[in-house]
C-alpha cells in the first residue's frame, strides 16, 4: 500500500492528533498567548491562482479575530512541493501554515518517485476553505465551440492542441489526463509553476488552452479573451450558465474540482488548532465571504470540513480517486 494512503487506523490516529497533543499545547501556550506576532500562510503556487485568491480572502477575514496580521507568501515550484516542504519543516507553533490543494497535498506526492514529505504524517489538516470546479478554456481564435469540436480539431491539427496546467501532478494535471483517456484527444500537456503562471502565456497566445479552476478565468471569458468549452461540475455554474458541463457534453460522470485547505505542521498545539478553526468557522459563515466565494463559483466548506477529522476523511476519499485517475492515465511516479 502506498504510504500516502492511510488505513482506517492511520486515519483515526490523524483525526485524534489534537487530543493526543495536550501536553504540547500546554507547553506552547506557556510561552505566551497565541498569536503574539504575525502569521504566515504559505501558498505553494504563483500568485493569481485559486489557492492564492482563497488564501487572501480568508486571511483578511480571520486576522482581526486573531488580533495579528496574516501575511500570504507565494513559494512556487515543483508542483507545490517547495512551499509545502517549507511548512513541513517549520516549527509547529502556529505561525507558519500551508494553503494546500490537490496538487501539493494529493496528486504531487503520489506522482513523485521520491516524495519530499508524507502528507498524512507531516501535516495536520485545520480546515477546508472551499472547492471550485475546473474548466477547459481555449484562445478565442481557436475554431472550436465545445468539447467535441476541441477533440476533433486536436486530432486533425498537426502537433495537436497545447493545454497548460499548474504542473506535473498538479490539481489540473490528472483531470486533463482523464479527459484525454476518455476522448482520445491529441492534447499536449504544458506544465507550469502553478495555475496563475499559465494565464500570461495563455493571454499572449503561447498556449492554445488551459485546464484550470473556474475563478481564475472568469474575467477572460467575460471580456472575450478566452472561451470556456466546458465546466467539470454536476450542474452548470451560475457564473457561466451559458457553458455546458462535461457531463452534458457526453462525458458521463466527469467531475473535477479543486479544494483549498489550511494545514499546519504535525505537532501544532491543540489550542492553536482550536483558535484557527473557530476563526475560520466564523469567516465561513460571514455573508460577505459567502458572497465572494459564490462570485467565483466556489462551494463554501461544510461544518465537517471545518474540523480535523472531517478534512482527514475527505482527503482519504481524494487520494482514492487520485489513485484511480493515475491508473487510468497510465502515469508513473517520476
Amino acid at each position: 500500500m502506498n504510504r500516502f494512503m492511510p488505513g482506517r487506523r492511520g486515519l483515526l490516529a490523524l483525526a485524534a492528533l489534537p487530543l493526543l497533543r495536550g501536553g504540547a499545547g500546554a507547553q506552547g501556550t506557556a510561552q505566551g498567548a497565541w498569536p503574539n506576532r504575525p502569521i504566515r500562510f504559505i501558498v505553494p503556487f504563483a500568485a493569481g491562482g485559486n489557492s492564492d485568491v482563497t488564501a487572501r480572502l480568508f486571511a483578511a477575514r480571520i486576522a482581526p479575530r486573531l488580533g495579528q496580521p496574516i501575511v500570504v507568501e507565494n513559494r512556487s515550484g515543483a508542483t507545490g512541493a517547495i512551499g509545502t516542504e517549507a511548512v513541513v519543516r517549520a516549527r509547529p507553533d502556529g505561525y507558519t501554515l500551508l494553503i494546500g490543494s490537490p496538487g501539493s497535498i494529493v496528486n504531487g506526492p503520489l506522482l513523485m518517485a521520491a516524495p519530499r514529505y508524507d502528507t498524512m504524517a507531516d501535516l495536520l489538516p485545520v480546515a477546508l476553505l472551499g472547492q471550485v470546479p475546473m474548466v477547459i478554456i481555449v484562445r478565442p481564435d481557436l475554431p472550436v465551440r465545445n468539447l467535441a469540436e476541441l477533440v476533433a480539431f486536436s486530432k486533425e491539427r498537426p502537433g495537436g492542441v497545447t493545454i497548460g496546467t499548474s504542473g506535473v501532478g498538479g490539481a489540473n494535471h490528472l483531470p486533463l489526463e482523464l479527459f484525454k483517456a476518455a476522448t482520445g484527444a491529441n492534447l499536449v500537456h504544458v506544465p507550469y509553476r502553478g495555475g496563475g503562471s499559465t494565464l500570461p502565456d495563455f493571454v499572449a497566445g503561447n498556449v492554445d488552452g488551459i485546464l484550470i479552476e473556474l475563478p481564475s478565468v472568469l474575467d477572460l471569458q467575460r471580456d472575450g479573451r478566452g472561451r470556456i468549452l466546458g465546466v467539470a461540475s454536476a450542474a452548470r455554474s451560475p457564473q457561466v450558465p451559458e457553458v455546458a458541463t462535461f457531463i452534458e457534453q457526453g462525458l458521463e460522470g466527469f467531475l473535477a474540482a479543486s479544494f483549498v485547505g489550511l494545514f499546519a505542521p504535525a505537532g501544532t498545539p491543540e489550542p492553536v488548532m482550536q483558535a484557527l478553526q473557530a476563526a475560520l468557522a466564523e469567516a465561513a459563515a460571514d455573508p460577505e465571504v459567502l458572497a465572494r466565494l459564490a462570485s467565483f463559483g466556489a462551494d463554501p466548506p461544510t461544518a465537517a470540513e471545518l474540523t480535523t477529522p472531517g478534512v482527514a476523511a475527505f482527503l482519504q476519499g481524494e487520494m482514492a480517486k487520485a489513485r484511480r485517475a493515475i491508473a487510468v492515465a497510465g502515469l508513473r511516479p517520476e
